[in-house]
C-alpha cells in the first residue's frame, strides 16, 4: 500500500491516477475524504487521522501533510513504512546550506534531513517552478485578459506535474532513484510574461502580464492563500527577484529518468485550457 499526502492536489492527483492505473493499492490523504473524487480502487483517508496500517511507502508533500510533519514521519516509522519519497524543492540544491531559517529552501532541507535520519529508503524530488503555478491566475483570466503579478521577467523552467508524477512513480516502484535527490525542471526557460503569452496563444486571447510591486503582490497572495505562511511568500518573492535577467536552470533529469522528452509548458496549457475560460 502506498500513502499519498495531498492526493487531490496538482501533484498528488496525477500521481494517484498513475498508480491506480498500474494496479497499485493507494491510500489517498485528503482533508475532505467524503467528497474526494478519486480513481476507482483508491482508498480515501482523512488527513486529520492518517491510517498507516499496511502502508509500505509514503509520498510526503509538505503542503498536503496534516499537522506536524515530525509526527507524521514518526507514525510512519512506527507502522513499519520502509520507503519515503519527498516532494522537496530545487532551492535546496541551489541555496540550501545558506538558506535563511523559515525560507522555502530551509523548510525543505530540514524535511529531507528528517527523512534521511529515520528511513533507509528515500528519494527527494527537487522540482523548480511548477507549470500548474499558473492556476493562481485562474480568477484573473476568467475575468479579463490581464495578469497582475510581481517580476514579469522572473525566469524559471516550469515542470509539467504529469512529469513530476511519473518520476515519483519510478521512485516508488523501482530502486534506481533510491538515495538520490534529482533536480527536476521543464525543458525550457520562460519568464512569467512569456508563460502568459503562451497561455494566450493556446486560448486564442490577447493575454498580457502587468507587473505590480512586490508588496502589492504579497498582499494579494496573503488574501487568497490563508494557509500560506508569510515567510514562505517572502522567500518566493525573493526567489523570483533573483531570477530576473538570469538564465533558468534546465537540468534534463526528467528526460534521463523517463527516457522521453519532458512535456512543455505549451502542452500543459493545452491540457488545462478549460480552467482559464473567460466568464460569460
Amino acid at each position: 500500500m502506498i500513502m499519498v499526502t495531498g492526493a487531490t492536489g496538482n501533484f498528488g492527483r496525477p500521481l494517484v491516477t498513475e498508480l491506480a492505473a498500474q494496479g497499485r493499492k493507494v491510500r489517498a490523504l485528503t482533508r475532505t475524504p467524503e467528497r474526494a473524487e478519486l480513481p476507482a480502487g483508491v482508498e480515501p483517508c482523512d488527513s486529520a487521522a492518517p491510517d498507516f496500517a499496511g502502508v509500505s511507502a509514503l509520498v510526503l508533500n509538505i503542503a498536503g501533510a496534516p499537522g506536524s510533519t515530525a509526527a507524521l514521519l514518526g507514525a510512519a516509522k512506527a507502522a513499519g513504512v520502509r520507503r519515503v519519497v519527498t516532494l522537496s524543492s530545487l532551492l535546496v540544491a541551489t541555496d540550501g546550506e545558506a538558506a535563511a531559517e523559515g525560507s522555502t529552501a530551509a523548510i525543505h532541507r530540514d524535511l529531507e534531513e528528517a527523512v534521511e535520519e529515520d528511513f533507509e529508503q528515500w528519494t527527494h524530488l527537487r522540482p523548480g517552478g511548477f507549470a500548474s503555478n499558473a492556476l493562481q491566475w485562474k480568477a484573473q483570466l476568467q475575468a479579463g485578459d490581464v495578469v497582475h503579478g510581481p517580476y514579469a521577467g522572473a525566469c524559471t523552467a516550469p515542470i509539467h506535474e504529469a512529469d513530476l508524477a511519473a518520476v515519483a512513480v519510478r521512485a516508488l516502484l523501482g530502486d534506481e532513484l533510491l538515495g538520490l535527490a534529482p533536480s527536476l525542471t521543464g525543458p525550457q526557460e520562460l519568464t512569467l510574461a512569456e508563460q502568459v503569452e503562451i497561455l494566450g496563444a493556446v486560448l486564442d486571447r490577447p493575454l498580457r502580464y502587468q507587473e505590480i510591486g512586490p508588496e502589492a503582490a504579497k498582499a494579494a497572495m496573503l488574501a487568497h492563500n490563508s494557509w500560506v505562511q508569510e515567510e514562505m511568500i517572502d522567500s518566493l518573492l525573493s526567489f523570483l527577484a533573483d531570477t530576473v535577467g538570469r538564465p533558468a536552470l534546465v537540468t534534463g533529469e526528467v528526460e534521463r529518468i523517463l527516457g522521453r522528452p519532458a512535456l512543455t509548458y505549451a502542452q500543459w496549457a493545452e491540457a488545462n485550457a478549460a480552467a482559464f475560460s473567460a466568464l460569460a
